[in-house]
Parts: structure tokens; sequence; C-alpha cells
């Protein structure tokens, strides 16, 4: 192998010194290569703890959402049971004062022995009548008309029929054996009817 030398002449190695440059070539490249690797590994070390961390930190968060979602369940239910459980005692409490009216009536028929009495007694039953169908009105109970409507299966029930009177009224409701009621435009109870055929 030659080289040149600063004055431009040739320079001539021993082939020992070529082989122990390009040993020391070779021993530097491995170097750089074992260097390169190290830094790789570093960084997939680094990655691999990071994805590590992001791993831990979102189990750990889904096992909060977990537990909070089943307490949310739970809860859910309990309320749900006790408002099933005590969910008329608001529309109880409200019927107590007539039950208490009711109860003052009776007290009063069997008290009373004269005839003039009696009209004191039907005051008072129609006062709690009336009263009755206010609170009802009130929670969005109402009565079905039905006397001189037409027949309808989704609000009347028809329990017999007669001859109408005349022929307007035919398939018209002629009289009303029990009143029907709706709960906010709902039936509740179907009115029982007899119809004119």
């Amino acid at each position: 192998m030659s080289k040149m030398n600063p004055n431009g002449k040739k320079e001539t190695f021993p082939k020992n010194e070529q082989m122990a440059n390009e040993d020391a070539t070779n021993l530097q490249d491995e170097q750089t290569n074992a260097t390169e690797e190290t830094d790789a590994s570093a960084k997939v070390s680094d990655e691999l703890n990071a994805l590590k961390r992001k791993y831990d930190e979102l189990n750990d968060s889904h096992l909060r959402l977990m537990a909070e979602f089943d307490n949310y369940r739970k809860r859910t239910l309990r309320e749900k049971s006790e408002l099933i459980k005590n969910g008329g005692e608001k529309a109880i409490i409200e019927l107590l004062p007539v039950i208490d009216d009711f109860e003052r009536a009776l007290q009063n028929i069997h008290k009373s022995e004269e005839a003039n009495d009696i009209k004191a007694i039907v005051d008072g039953v129609e006062l709690i009548y009336n009263k009755f169908v206010s609170y009802l009105s009130q929670q969005g109970v109402k009565a079905i008309e039905a006397v001189g409507k037409p027949f309808d299966t989704e609000m009347f029930e028809a329990i017999a029929t007669i001859p109408a009177p005349d022929t307007e009224m035919k398939g018209k409701v002629l009289d009303c054996v029990q009143t029907g009621y709706t709960l906010n435009d709902k039936v509740i109870r179907h009115a029982k009817v007899v119809v004119g055929e």
C-alpha cells in the first residue's frame, strides 16, 4: 500500500501496518455501531417505559371509572326501589283530609235522628265529594263524559244495547252505568255505557 507524503512522493507501508490500519478502522466502525445500538436500545427502553406509564395511567383511570359506574348503578337501583315503595306517599297524604271528612260525616249520620238533619248530612257528603273530585282533577284525573257522545271503543265499554229513541241517537251513548276516567289524557278506566242501536 502506498500513500503520498507532503513532499509529493509515494510512501509504501508494510503489509502489517496496512492491516493494523484496517483493524483500527474496523474497530472504530464497530465502536460506532455499538454506540448507535446502545443509543437505539436506550431510546426503545425509554419509549417502552413511557408506554408502560401511559398504560398504567389508563388502566387506573379505567378501574376508577368502573368503580364509579358500579356505585352509580347501585345508588340508582336503591333510589328507584325507594320511589316504587314510597311513590304514592304524596297522593295518600293529600287523601287523608278527605278521609277525615268522611269520618265526621259518618259520625253525624249515626247521631242524627231527626229528618231535618238529613239535609245537613247530604250537604256534608256533597261537600266531601266535591273536595275529592277537586283533588283528583289536580292530579290530572278527569271523568269521561259519555251520555250523548258517539260510541268509541277507546273510551267506552258497552254493557248493553237498546233501541234508540230516535235515529240521531243510533250508535251513541244513551246512559252511563259506571263513570270512566282519564289520567293525563290516558284512559285508566273505561266508562261502562248503554248504546243505542
